[in-house]
């Protein structure tokens, strides 16, 4: 699965997004759900730091190649983001791209998140997730059972920004669109920061 993930996660059409999403990043960022680091060549300047939180050893290998030629300090945090060992206001800010349709307890990891983060850190967030329309929200249901079991527990009926508010985040930004070129029911994306 983590090659399969590294593999959609680099399609050039989501380097846009990625640009997008880590703009305005500085300091010292926890990552949710590095992966195989498709971020960390769209963090600005101003990033110190990247603490990556994974817990897949396979993706972890698989970003060996990005994190040796990256001009940012990369180190691997917790392996668990529902139960992250970073202490309090540890982080400057914080990144979660394509992660919270697949954590578990996502509202566990988004409340890690609060915790680590420094009183009024962003998240930015870029996550597929529950469409807008209610006609792509009812394939959805549909299709999410076979979703789950083929792609590692992704879920497509999760709301983003809805997650974000019960864990406690203010949603500063949010922009909801189809990516083009795929599936509505696959590609309703939330793109925005959180605080």
């Amino acid at each position: 699965m983590p090659r399969l993930v590294a593999f959609s996660c680099s399609n050039a059409s989501l380097a846009p997004l990625r640009e997008r999403v880590c703009a305005g990043l500085s300091g010292r960022v926890l990552e949710l759900g590095f992966g195989s680091g498709s971020n960390v060549g769209h963090y600005p300047m101003g990033v110190s730091e990247i603490v990556a939180i994974e817990p897949s050893d396979t993706a972890w290998r698989l970003s060996t190649p990005v994190r040796e030629s990256s001009r940012i300090q990369i180190v691997r945090g917790s392996r668990d983001g529902q139960v992250l060992n970073e202490p309090d206001a540890h982080v400057d800010a914080a990144l979660s791209t394509f992660t919270l349709c697949t954590i578990p307890n996502a509202l566990a990891a988004l409340a890690e998140v609060r915790r680590v983060l420094k009183p009024g850190g962003p998240l930015h967030f870029l996550e597929h997730g529950l469409a807008p329309d209610a006609e792509v929200q009812r394939f959805q249901r549909r299709l999410e059972p076979i979703q789950k079991v083929l792609a590692g527990g992704c879920h497509l009926t999760r709301s983003t920004a809805e997650m974000l508010r019960e864990a406690g985040f203010e949603i500063t930004e949010l922009d909801t669109f189809y990516l083009p070129g795929a599936p509505k029911s696959e590609g309703a994306l939330s793109l925005g920061i959180a605080r």
